[in-house]
């Protein structure tokens, strides 16, 4: 990277490297200059720099250099001399566009010189197998070579100055005027792509600077001069846009129009609304927005009505022609008829957003169909008196199509009116604006409507009709279009007809049962019936039913008591209910409350932490400020210190000074000082410029003296050392000829003596290989012998880790089967020992059993007492139950006692009132069994023996001889 002192002497040094042929150094020494850090401070020096550096980037095609170095040279310029940026950017553009145009004339030379007579004598063979090959035509060709990337150089120059010209206040004029350039170059060259990407361009340019209000020199838009400026950017793109047939891109640009106007809430001048509704009559016609087309011409009309004081009658007649025909030229059924419910709500939306784009103010509570519409349309051009401003054809048409009935010839009677119509039209003298007015345009949606409102008429007038006379009357179209015509119009349900091919004829109203005159038959039938009845059987007066009714008045009664009891136990549990209700809503609203109370608690707890961190945080910045206050103190005093030293007065008088104040001046002191500093640097610089050149002027002639001498003195010189290198040259000869006369006697002895060292030398070598060959035979020997005892031992390895495996595998082998051996010991041996217990309790049941027949045997179904055993006599156990007192085991109360004492007479035993029999036997035999020693239970098992003696039995008799 190259460094100069002085910008003139990077600029000189580009010259001189121009002159060379040396560009790219040139533009390379140029933007060094440019982007360094000395060359921040702005020169008229730099202004003729940076002429320079552009028209190298101009004649390189360096788009990428030349966007840099203008970004640096407006940072350099924004705030000393913005003119100077200005003028650097439209000697830009001007180079620009003065290249583009050359080689586009050098292309049509080009073309106009190939156009010859004789084509095969002028063309070489390398151009005949291009234009074979290529396939291309000699202008293509041309155009592609040198116009196209000239092209591509003039649209990157209009994209980079617009970049950098984009939210610069001071540019805005060079910024509309860059966008006007920029979409003539669109337009003249049919440039669609490069034209969408340009609008698009200048749309993120606004919403940026909407997005972005804080920056630094932003255009203000609500300062009328921005604010035409860009209206006048964005209409000029709406007139590109329909000159170039980009409708989608002309809609865009409208809705960006209107979106400005919303932004600044302010309305552009008259003339520019006009060219807005005359661009949206030309876009919704293409687009077949015939309504939004007739509102948009309804807008034009009153704006030129009102404000065009020029305006003549004939050109309001056919303004207002136009308005008229394109209200009649709408469809005069709604589209949206058997439409869902997302698809209405988007034509809803959309119409809100088209009466915006319009400047029609409607309700959006309004249903869709209700906001814009063909008949309110039509409403409004008779209230307001459009109609009165047409020709008499429109005026006549108009009648014909809305207020006449001529089911059979009108469609004759419209067709001279269309005739007519169609020849009015030309060019408005008196409005700019909307340059031509052509009535024709609506003659065959006109003829539509006519063939719509004869099929309307003839629908309520006639029910068949022969497809040749419907043909006969329609002589606009073909029966086939005619058709088209009515399956649209069926579709939206605006008449009901259908075409019978095989008849012949048309049948006008529909039979099915969804057709208007059937949608209440069925209601209708039924109050007919009903009348018929009531004509037919007359209804009879029946005597009273009293006398009926008395006699089962009671049962009536009692019924109705017993539904009022029933009544009001359902009202009660109800009121029951209603209180459970009552108490949850009561329990749901007290966790509700606690919930809110705990929300609350924490809300105020984190209001409490808030205002304590922002009563920590203005601490915090008082702190600071005071902070700043002390330093902004200390630089003051500073200042003042070095101001008094200078012998200057005191940089503020005030009592309010600040930092960031004392600051600014410090850097505008810098500042100043720098700029003192570069203008006595300068002021040196030119100094010693001066009395260099004084020096090398009187200098010139001594220094062109003294090297005409050394010149002289050198030839000399020059010419002595070479006779004196001749002389050594032959002497050197003479030495070397008798030097090989000499040595030619020794020629035999030196063959034999590189014989003899050869053959020697050859013995050597025969030797030293054939030891070489024995080493290498050795050598592979002893390696083989490795590789094979290597072999070996891996084998035994292998083998040796093969039998440790097996051993492995056979030793958990044996232990899963000595595993799976106990398992099955141990499952035989649970299952013994669960066999010999269930033995053992099928044993015990048996007992049971069997000691349960006997009991039933012996007692008898009625006695409750417990049978004695069959080895003891009755006697002791019938004494021993009739006594209360020898049966220690059954509890007597106490009233029972006393009887018994008093009247000498043991009570029968009671019987068991809770248990069966055999419950009660349980009973008596458990407390014998509890006072029995250990020693005389008997085991588990049992022992043999008394197998049919019970421990009852054992025990009882001892008891009862004891008493």
């Amino acid at each position: 990277m190259s460094t100069f002192v002085k910008p003139e002497n990077a600029l000189k040094r580009a010259e001189e490297l121009i002159n060379v042929g040396q560009k790219q150094d040139a533009l390379q020494a140029l933007h060094d200059l440019i982007t360094s850090k000395r060359s921040r401070a702005w020169q008229k020096t730099l202004e003729r720099i940076m002429f320079k550096y552009i028209e190298l980037c101009v004649d390189m095609r360096r788009g990428r250099f030349a966007k840099d170095g203008l970004i640096q040279y407006r940072i350099v310029c924004q705030q000393v001399n913005v003119t100077s940026l200005e003028e650097v950017i439209k000697h830009f553009m001007h180079l620009s566009t003065e290249k583009a145009e050359q080689a586009r004339s050098q292309a049509q030379a080009l073309e106009e010189a190939l156009d010859v007579d004789d084509l095969e004598a002028d063309k070489r063979p390398e151009d005949l197998m291009l234009s074979y090959v290529s396939g291309e035509k000699g202008k293509d060709r041309s155009d592609r070579e040198l116009v196209t990337p000239w092209f591509k150089f003039l649209w990157e120059t209009y994209r980079t100055v617009l970049e950098i010209l984009r939210n610069n206040s001071k540019l805005e004029a060079l910024y509309a005027m860059t966008a006007h350039r920029a979409f003539q170059f669109c337009k003249q060259y049919k440039r669609t792509t490069e034209f969408r990407r340009l609008c698009e361009i200048i749309r993120n340019h606004l919403a940026n600077l909407n997005k972005y209000r804080d920056q630094r020199d932003r255009p203000d838009l609500s300062a009328p001069e921005s604010l035409q400026l860009y209206l006048d950017t964005r209409f000029e793109q709406l007139k590109i846009a329909t000159e170039l047939e980009l409708w989608q891109e002309a809609f865009r640009s409208v809705e960006d129009i209107h979106g400005l106007m919303c932004m600044v809430k302010k309305t552009p001048k008259a003339s520019l609304m006009v060219v807005y509704y005359a661009k949206l009559t030309e876009i919704f016609w293409i687009s077949s927005s015939h309504l939004y087309h007739a509102y948009a011409w309804l807008k034009l009309f009153n704006l030129q009505k009102s404000f065009n004081k020029n305006l003549s009658q004939k050109d309001l007649q056919l303004i207002a022609s136009s308005v008229v025909l394109a209200a009649l030229s709408v469809a005069p059924y709604e589209r949206t008829r058997h439409a869902s419910h997302m698809e209405l709500e988007n034509e809803k939306e959309r119409n809100l957003r088209m009466a915006d784009l319009i400047g029609f103010n409607v309700d959006p509570k309004l249903e869709s169909r209700e906001m814009l519409s063909r008949a309110s349309l039509l409403s409004e051009l008779v209230a307001k008196g459009v109609l009165n401003f047409a020709t008499p054809e429109v005026k006549d048409l108009y009648h014909l199509l809305e207020h006449e009935f001529f089911p059979l010839d009108l469609a004759m009677k419209v067709q001279p009116l269309l005739v007519k119509i169609s020849k009015l039209g030309g060019k408005l003298a008196s409005a700019s604006s909307v340059p031509e007015v052509q009535l024709a345009q609506y003659v065959p949606a006109l003829e539509r409507i006519a063939t719509l409102r004869l099929l309307k008429q003839m629908s309520q007038v006639y029910q068949t009709m022969k497809i040749e006379k419907l043909s006969q009357m329609i002589p606009f179209f073909d029966f086939l279009v005619v058709e088209k015509i009515s399956v649209d119009a069926v579709k939206h349900s605006f008449i009901s007809l259908k075409v019978d091919h095989a008849k012949g004829v048309v049948l006008f109203g529909s039979q099915g049962l969804e057709s208007d005159a059937l949608q209440n038959h069925l209601a209708l039938l039924a109050e007919n019936l009903n009348k018929a009845m009531a004509m037919i059987y007359a209804p009879v007066k029946k005597g009273s039913k009293l006398g009926e009714m008395l006699p089962g008045l009671a049962e009536t009664i009692d019924k109705e008591h017993k539904r009022l009891l029933a009544r009001k136990s359902i009202i009660e549990k109800r009121k029951e209910e209603h209180e459970r209700q009552l108490l949850e809503m009561e329990r749901e609203e007290e966790s509700r409350r606690l919930k809110l109370q705990k929300i609350t608690e924490e809300a105020e707890q984190k209001r409490l932490a808030s205002e304590f961190e922002q009563r920590k945080n203005q601490r915090i910045l008082k702190e600071i400020e005071e902070r700043e206050l002390e330093e902004a103190q200390a630089l003051l005093q500073e200042a003042e210190k070095r101001s008094k030293k200078k012998g200057k007065k005191p940089i503020l008088e005030g009592e309010k000074v600040t930092k960031e104040t004392l600051m600014e001046l410090a850097r505008s002191e810098q500042l100043r000082e720098r700029q003192e500093m570069e203008k006595k640097l300068q002021k040196l610089a030119k100094t010693m410029d001066y009395l260099e050149r004084a020096k090398r002027e009187e200098a010139a002639p001594l220094i062109e003296a003294a090297f005409q001498q050394r010149l002289i003195e050198e030839k000399q010189l020059h010419e002595h050392e070479q006779q004196q290198e001749i002389e050594l040259s032959r002497q050197r000869h003479d030495g070397d000829l008798r030097e090989k006369n000499r040595l030619a006697r020794m020629v035999e002895n030196k063959v034999i003596f590189q014989e003899r060292v050869m053959s020697r030398r050859q013995a050597e070598f025969d030797r030293l290989k054939a030891q070489s060959e024995e080493q290498v035979r050795l050598e592979l020997r002893a390696r083989k012998q490795q590789r094979e005892a290597k072999r070996k031992k891996l084998f035994f390895l292998r083998e040796e880790e093969k039998r440790r495996q097996r051993l492995l595998e056979e030793e958990e082998a044996r232990r899963r089967e000595e595993a799976e051996r106990r398992r099955k010991e141990e499952a035989e041996r649970k299952a013994k020992l669960d066999e010999i217990v269930e033995r053992q309790r099928q044993r015990e049941r048996e007992l049971e059993e069997k000691e349960k027949q006997w009991k039933e045997s012996i007692l008898g179904p009625s006695r409750p007492v417990e049978p004695p055993p069959a080895s003891i006599h009755v006697e002791p156990v019938v004494a021993a139950a009739t006594t209360p007192a020898a049966n220690p085991g059954r509890y007597v109360p106490k009233f029972l006692r006393e009887r018994t004492e008093g009247s000498g007479a043991a009570p029968p035993p009671e019987p068991e009132r809770w248990g069966s029999r055999g419950r009660q036997d349980d009973r008596y035999s458990q407390p014998s069994d509890r006072w029995r020693n250990d020693e005389r239970r008997p085991s588990a098992f049992g022992s043999g023996g008394g197998g049919s003696r019970s421990t009852w039995s054992s025990s009882r008799p001892s008891r009862a001889g004891e008493h």
